[in-house]
């Protein structure tokens, strides 16, 4: 008698696979669809967490008996961050004004500009990029561009409510972690990884801050003494862009000399504004900024242009701002749980994710095992 053919059981390892696939494909779909509250709500975890500390420093100060309190510090600190972030706002869409109505009046000069670098090439190429170039509808992507920075308005408000519930909860943060994870000491270990994460990122930002500040101011002060009408427009450019690390400084220096260029129209000028400007960021960018960031963050250079790439596809321009920040998060909350870990030492530079001074905290693994 003929046994009967078993019923085929799928292999658990096929089950997994399906169902990580079907996650990630949900959780992109998210990170799309509501990407404009969660870069929101992004930028105001990172200024919470850049102001937190100072909060809670000038609430432990004392100005002779007399102790401030904290929800008075708490309530001027958000009121200082609401101030800076509509004056910023209020700023940069005034440039962004500046350039349009500026870079319209030159836009039918561009077409003859860029083809007359290609000279060289011969007068058939020239015509062939002054056609390609004329096809463009600059006009037509400035405009574009310009209404959606009109919705920075519109962030800056909800980045500002953000960070005022994030204030107001703030108090509350380790009792809710206790009672979520149903274990004080791993609640303990949890929130010395968040603190981790807010450490290195706050440093990472505030080294950028003063980077991109100095890099802006130079560039503007070098864009006036070169006599260009988008001076000040080009310096908070380049304080913006450099915020993205390896391609902004590229992006900057090569906008900020096509601009000289469409003005000026003189290439010997122009390629001493280049190589100025490229002076500028190379000594700013490769000499003091990694003296100031130290062995504080030890990102592969390849993984911050997959990380780049990734997160400007899902969330544009602001993803790319984003992107170094987020990565520094996943790799530290992955080194710390030890299935994990690989992917931190792939995120890593030299296969070493940890820089704290402090031991490992492992959770789920041998060391630091959280108490039952």
């Amino acid at each position: 008698m003929m046994n009967k053919p078993q019923p085929r059981t799928e292999s658990p390892v096929v089950h997994t696979v399906a169902l990580v696939i079907i996650a990630f494909a949900v959780v992109l779909f998210l990170l799309v669809q509501a990407r404009f509250i969660l870069i929101c709500l992004a930028v105001a975890i990172m200024l919470f967490s850049l102001t937190s500390d100072a909060i809670n420093f000038i609430a432990r100060a004392r100005i002779g008996v007399l102790r401030i309190p904290n929800w008075l510090a708490t309530v001027t600190a958000v009121v200082l961050i609401s101030t800076a972030l509509i004056v910023l706002t209020s700023l940069i869409l005034s440039q962004v004004n500046t350039i349009l109505s500026t870079t319209l009046a030159y836009a039918e000069r561009v077409p003859q500009a860029v083809a007359s670098l290609f000279a060289w090439l011969g007068p058939e190429a020239e015509t062939a990029i002054f056609n390609a170039v004329s096809s463009v509808n600059v006009s037509g992507y400035l405009r574009s561009a310009a209404g959606q920075a009109g919705g920075l308005m519109q962030g800056t408000v909800l980045v500002i409510l953000f960070v005022g519930f994030l204030f107001s909860e703030r108090i509350w943060f380790g009792t809710k972690l206790t009672n979520l994870l149903k274990n004080e000491a791993r609640a303990e270990e949890v929130s010395m990884i968040i603190s981790s994460i807010m450490h290195r990122v706050n440093y990472y930002l505030l080294v950028k801050t003063v980077i991109s500040v100095v890099t802006g101011a130079m560039t503007w002060v070098v864009a006036e003494l070169f006599g260009l009408d988008l001076a000040l427009a080009i310096g908070i450019m380049t304080f913006i862009l450099n915020y993205i690390p390896n391609i902004g400084s590229i992006v900057a220096t090569v906008a900020a000399a096509l601009m000289a260029y469409v003005q000026l129209g003189d290439p010997a000028i122009t390629a001493g504004l280049f190589l100025a400007l490229a002076v500028i960021q190379f000594v700013n960018g490769n000499i003091i900024d990694p003296i100031l960031m130290g062995r504080t963050l030890r990102l592969s250079t390849f993984g911050i242009i997959v990380s780049l790439a990734f997160w400007a596809a899902l969330w544009g321009i602001a993803g790319m701002f984003l992107a170094v920040p987020i990565m520094v998060g996943i790799m530290i909350a992955c080194s710390h749980v030890e299935g994990l870990r690989p992917v931190a030492i792939l995120l890593s530079r030299e296969g070493l994710p940890d820089t704290d001074s402090e031991s490992r905290i492992t959770l789920f693994g041998k060391r630091g095992k959280a108490a039952k």
